[in-house]
């Protein structure tokens, strides 16, 4: 480096240090212009919040019926069904095909 460049050296490093502190301040992470952004990331984060207190008391709610001293024998039978995988003649089974699943040929006997 030249000898008359030396005295303007420290000045330029520090004006390129402010350049860059500047421009993140502006649009980094928790810059002023990416505002809008974050207010966006809480309203969605809110509301998987909500959803996610919604089925929490629902699942509340079901352990509770299912406690000795409150047993609710609907709510048994449906759990009961659903994990074993049976159903009750009288009951009409409608069968949903997924994504990802092929539907299934119905024969009749």
């Amino acid at each position: 480096m030249p000898e008359r460049m030396k005295p303007y050296s420290l000045s330029a490093f520090l004006m390129l240090l402010v350049v860059y502190l500047g421009v993140q301040a502006l649009t980094g992470q928790r810059g002023l212009l990416s505002g809008a952004a974050r207010d966006e990331l809480l309203k969605q984060r809110q509301g998987q919040l909500a959803e996610l207190r919604e089925a929490r008391t629902d699942l509340e709610v079901r352990a509770r019926y299912m406690r000795t001293e409150s047993l609710s024998r609907d709510l048994l039978e449906e759990r009961a069904r659903a994990v074993l995988g049976f159903a009750d003649p009288r009951d009409y089974v409608v069968r949903v095909v997924g994504p990802g699943m092929s539907p299934s040929p119905v024969t009749a006997s």
